[in-house]
């Protein structure tokens, strides 16, 4: 009986081993808002992590999570480092480009709980009703985050949390700019 079992476990094996294997090498999540107020406002609000608090989709989830600021307040070289519960982990980002009221480029970095490393970019357009906002982030996946994407993409990750983030600062950049 083992001998027959054996080999249809191990060819079920190596089948979805092949599956996992070919599953694409990069993801890509992106969502975008129209904010009613010049670029300028949004812009800053992003450049300056310091500001994320007010519109980030994860700082509330763990109130008790510990915050480090590095480098510049703002734009290129400034960094935002966390560490909290399991539902937020713990990582760094650091902003590797800033162009003024149009793109600004982020590279994120994951400890826990998982180590990753991914590009968030924030690219922001002149709009008739104001300014659109495009959030989007890419990264290669491993063999893990392959196989995890069986289950669930990182389109359906941290899709909605990219929505309610850009809705929060869709938001406070309205609100700040009385539109």
């Amino acid at each position: 009986m083992l001998k027959r079992i054996l080999p249809v476990f191990l060819v079920m094996i190596a089948a979805l081993l092949m599956l996992i294997v070919t599953r694409p090498a990069t993801y890509h999540v992106e969502r975008s808002t129209l904010i009613a107020a010049p670029a300028d406002g949004a812009f800053a609000m992003v450049n300056n992590f310091h500001r994320w608090e007010a519109w980030s989709p994860w700082g509330k989830i763990d109130p008790r999570m510990t915050l480090t600021f590095s480098g510049p307040d703002s734009g290129k070289g400034a960094i935002y480092q966390w560490v909290g519960n399991k539902d937020v982990g713990e990582g760094q980002m650091a902003i590797l480009e800033s162009v003024p009221n149009e793109k600004i480029e982020i590279q994120l970095d994951f400890i826990k709980p998982f180590a990753s490393t991914s590009v968030a970019t924030f690219a922001f357009t002149p709009a008739p009703a104001g300014t659109q906002v495009v959030w989007s982030m890419d990264g290669r996946q491993s063999f893990t985050t392959k196989a995890i994407s069986l289950f669930m993409s990182m389109d359906q990750a941290v899709g909605k949390d990219f929505e309610k983030g850009l809705a929060q600062l869709k938001a406070q950049t309205e609100a700040a700019t009385g539109e």
